[in-house]
């Protein structure tokens, strides 16, 4: 009788959450991208190895290694709760924007393709927008969450978070990184669109943004995206070479695909194949199956995050609801950005995909914001337990 009694008093907010706690849907969908995610850059990353002469293992290694610190970085969130996180949530905005500026000093940032991304960490070359990512939802989240009813504010009050993900984007812009700085106006768009924000309000911020919009993609080699993206076949040698191939290898992979590890784009035709366009290597060896396969399970992903989120509005837990919706958001759009891209559905913008690409900054902080997800489910599960009356209205 004792033991029964003390499995259900609550845990202290330091205390790791039971397997049993952990949301089985979210976590089996993320294995499985993973396992994918494994066996694509095994695939795809022998043959970039060879270029750069290196061991044939060198990248599947790297990419265990980043799979692994990922999780280590999000079971530390067993020691940080959302509280912890709100609390913190101011210093977030200015962080953000320090993280973004550090690539630009000598000695730290590290230029790839013309573009200043990355700080060298000696270990490996992070890419800060990553972060930033999870910062810019934090501090949106703890935003709305003193503004309840956002649809009746004033315009102003709508218009803040925009101008702050305006000035991130900016920097962004100037590394050059226009695909990660429009996941950045999309992510805090979402939100404060599930916040309530006014139609009117929306409607005419979204009129504003299109002339800023148009004059970024005006840099000539932005516009040349554009235009290859309209007509790839146009210069299939040049600009249009690598959406070329990867709407070859789309092609070639047809409903059952080539079959595991037989890609031919992968084999120096297609740039970046282990990263930016891994998933039309996929879809070359797999096939229109393994297509639907991966959606499917960004699908039921995404769902469960977006699940979570209702669970903890409904709980009147407004901070950890639009925390997990910001990271619904981000998971989801990118994940829509880089599929539409190897598709041959959306110009080029230079988006891995996430828990899939091999890539390790983006891999450790995806991992590190589904880690957000689970505390927040795990601090729902341990709050309706104190308070068992209301368990059933609260279950999603």
């Amino acid at each position: 009788m004792t033991a029964t009694v003390n499995r259900k008093q609550a845990r202290r907010w330091g205390e790791s959450a039971p397997a049993a706690e952990l949301d089985s849907a979210l976590v089996l969908s993320t294995v499985g991208l993973l396992a994918i995610g494994v066996v694509m850059v095994a695939s795809t990353s022998m043959a970039v190895a060879e270029g750069y002469a290196v061991s044939g293992w060198h990248f599947i290694i790297r990419h265990l290694v980043y799979i692994g610190l990922g999780i280590a970085a999000a079971g530390a969130l067993r020691f940080i709760g959302t509280r912890q996180m709100q609390a913190m949530a101011p210093l977030c905005f200015p962080l953000a924007v320090l993280v973004l500026l550090l690539p630009f000093v000598p000695g730290l940032g590290y230029e790839v393709n013309g573009s200043v991304r990355w700080i060298d960490l000696g270990v490996f070359r992070f890419q800060v927008v990553e972060a930033v990512k999870l910062m810019l939802i934090v501090f949106v989240a703890a935003y709305l969450a003193r503004r309840p009813e956002l649809g009746k504010d004033r315009f102003f009050e709508t218009l803040k978070p925009l101008l702050i993900v305006g000035l991130l984007a900016g920097i962004l812009l100037k590394q050059p990184d226009m695909g990660s700085a429009l996941v950045l106006v999309a992510i805090v768009g979402g939100m404060i669109w599930l916040a309530g924000a006014a139609w009117k309000h929306l409607f005419v911020l979204g009129l504003a943004s299109l002339p800023l919009l148009t004059f970024a993609a005006m840099e000539p080699y932005r516009l040349q995206r554009v235009m290859t993206f309209v007509d790839p076949w146009a210069d299939p040698f040049n600009s249009g070479f690598q959406l070329t191939q990867a709407l070859i290898a789309v092609g070639r992979g047809q409903i059952t695909g080539v079959g595991m590890g037989a890609s031919v784009q992968k084999l120096y035709y297609l740039p970046e194949a282990h990263t930016d366009f891994i998933f039309a290597v996929l879809a070359e060896e797999f096939g229109l199956i393994g297509i639907v396969l991966v959606m499917a399970l960004f699908a039921v992903l995404i769902g469960r995050i977006f699940a979570i989120g209702l669970q903890a509005r409904a709980m009147e837990r407004p901070f950890a609801a639009f925390l997990v919706w910001g990271i619904g958001l981000w998971i989801g759009i990118q994940a829509l950005v880089s599929m539409g891209v190897n598709l041959g559905m959306l110009p080029t913008k230079g988006l891995t995909l996430p828990l899939i690409s091999a890539g390790g900054s983006s891999l450790i902080m995806t991992l590190v914001a589904i880690g957000v997800v689970l505390r927040v489910h795990w601090e729902l599960t341990v709050e309706a337990r104190q308070t068992p009356r209301k368990r059933r209205s609260w279950k999603v």
